[in-house]
């Protein structure tokens, strides 16, 4: 008897459905069985691609019974309605980050799959990355002693992709705090334990052209005494990808050489309305669209930028392909295999969630508690003072 798979309906065919697409190509336990999407274009294609129907309102998604799971992948600030819109219908919900754009939608999502008895799994995030998990597993074999500070920082040219209007705007959830800061401080939320006691961080809106966020620094105090720094820029300068051997986020090689390219495409678009049409040209089923995000895993894992974790007894630098170890006596490195299926981690907690009745990590209070620290940034810069947390939960058996 064949292992059972999770029928997964998508909402929303945009930019992060084409970066889980491998995931959903690749991996057996998965089934890709419906769609929805407001752009026709991104509907043919899906039809032609998985022989499968595809709706033009998450609603007539919902009401499939065919579809087990609804993979929200809506922008931001429909998350919460979808999330709601899946749990009336009985259907388990894997949310793409942000969970949501505030504490009260985070809530309201908790209370409605709780009430409706089916799993919420709230991801991509890149604390699901192996090198992450792993590195939490070597903080939880004791052999390095407690974690007493954690660096991370990161330095990208996302600003300067192709944005909708609204992916620049604050309170519609754009900009880099919802988007990126998300990734940064689930990962240090996973390696220092999870529960953040406060937050004093300032955020930098320097191009009137993108009007957000499209940098932070952010100091975060945990309960026991842990403390993290966490910084970011997406204003397309300074790549730290060569701190990691010139390997992309999404594990894949970079060349040096097309250094600023985001900034010289962006250049070339003449206002917003067509910057959008570019969007949407290069999303799945658009004119430019080439299906390159549906290849199989890189070389190398997916990350998000330079981190090192110090310890009583080492510093611990998870890199793309497995982790630096730095003892008082010596360096070594844990090589990882490469993957086989990109974010199959996503799935492994997805289907331990559904089908094995396992809990998951990355639940919905797990996912408030990340969103709770990202929101204090935004506080916190505004008031030039520290803000404390409230919702807080530990990393699981910890």
């Amino acid at each position: 008897m064949s292992d059972p798979v999770l029928s997964i309906g998508v909402a929303g065919l945009g930019r992060a459905f084409t970066l889980m697409l491998p995931t959903f190509a690749a991996d057996p336990r998965v089934e890709l069985v419906a769609a929805a999407d407001p752009l026709a274009q991104a509907r043919a294609q899906f039809g032609r691609d998985f022989g499968a129907p595809a709706y033009d309102s998450v609603q007539a998604l919902c009401a499939d019974p065919r579809v087990q799971v609804v993979y929200v992948a809506t922008p931001h600030q429909f998350h919460a309605e979808h999330v709601l819109l899946a749990a009336a219908h009985g259907k388990h919900v894997l949310v793409e980050k942000p969970m949501a754009i505030s504490l009260a939608q985070c809530s309201a999502m908790m209370d409605a799959t709780t009430a409706a008895g089916v799993y919420m799994v709230v991801g991509h995030s890149h604390s699901f990355n192996a090198p992450i998990q792993r590195t939490r597993w070597l903080i939880d074999s004791g052999r390095y002693g407690r974690v007493k500070m954690i660096t991370a920082m990161n330095f990208t040219d996302f600003l300067y992709r192709p944005r909708r209007p609204e992916e620049l705007d604050t309170a519609a959830g754009g900009g880099v705090i919802h988007s990126q800061a998300t990734h940064q401080i689930d990962i240090l939320r996973l390696l220092a334990g999870g529960l953040v006691r406060s937050v004093v961080a300032h955020t930098g809106a320097w191009d009137p052209g993108r009007p957000t966020e499209g940098a932070y620094q952010a100091l975060l105090e945990f309960e026991d005494g842990v403390f993290a720094s966490a910084t970011y820029s997406g204003y397309g300068h300074f790549d730290s990808d060569v701190l990691l051997g010139n390997i992309g986020e999404m594990g894949q090689p970079k060349n040096p050489q097309e250094y600023g390219g985001a900034r010289k495409r962006l250049a070339t678009t003449a206002d917003a309305a067509e910057e959008t049409r570019l969007k949407a040209a290069r999303n799945y089923g658009g004119d430019r669209y080439t299906g390159a995000s549906s290849k199989a895993a890189g070389p190398a894992h997916q990350h998000f930028g330079h981190i090192v974790v110090s310890c009583e007894k080492a510093d611990l630098r998870p890199m793309a392909t497995g982790i630096d170890i730095y003892t008082d006596e010596r360096h070594t490195f844990e090589s990882l295999a490469a993957p086989t299926i990109p974010r199959s981690e996503v799935i492994d907690e997805l289907y331990g969630a559904v089908i094995e009745g396992q809990a998951p990590l990355h639940s919905g209070a797990w996912a408030r508690a990340t969103t709770e620290v990202c929101l204090a940034i935004l506080e916190s810069s505004r008031s030039r003072g520290a803000r404390l947390m409230r919702l807080q939960v530990a990393v699981p058996g910890r």
